[in-house]
């Protein structure tokens, strides 16, 4: 979904970022120049509420793996936001960028992130030693081995 633009004005690169909630009505983009390899390529820049340029993201250069386009890819963070903004640049025929959002695939409730082993719970064979893993509960949940209590009136 596109959510902004940004255009090449005398060399500057400005725009805005408009979603629901967000309204970004003047964002700036500046190159950063390092020669780390994993420096972002362009620091986001958005005008506060005393109409300052404050820093509120970064982008890297990214490929896609399906098309090998080249596009930028980060977040806009703040304080002010609930939670980052992924954001995705794509090169737009007026020699600025096309601003895009979309929204990120959810993990599910009991499996890891995408690209994680999922561990099946009903095909654990030898590892199942009864209880919590590698905890001193036995296999009905009491306390076994050297935590284990002296007995029932010792407090808890």
């Amino acid at each position: 979904m596109n959510i902004g633009e940004i255009f090449n004005q005398n060399g500057r690169l400005t725009g805005s970022i408009a979603t629901r909630t967000i309204d970004l009505p003047r964002i700036g983009l500046r190159k950063v120049m390092s020669e780390n390899e994993k420096a972002p390529v362009f620091e986001i820049l958005a005008l506060n509420v005393a109409r300052r340029w404050v820093q509120v993201g970064a982008l890297w250069e990214a490929a896609s793996k399906r098309t090998g386009e080249v596009f930028l890819a980060g977040n806009i963070d703040d304080p002010s936001l609930p939670e980052p903004l992924p954001i995705a640049l794509f090169q737009a025929d007026h020699g600025g960028y096309m601003v895009a959002w979309r929204r990120e695939n959810m993990r599910s409730d009991f499996g890891g992130g995408m690209g994680t082993s999922r561990t099946n719970y009903d095909d654990r064979g030898s590892r199942d030693q009864g209880g919590f893993g590698d905890s001193t509960a036995g296999t009905d949940g009491e306390l076994t081995g050297a935590d284990a209590p002296f007995g029932e009136e010792d407090p808890f």
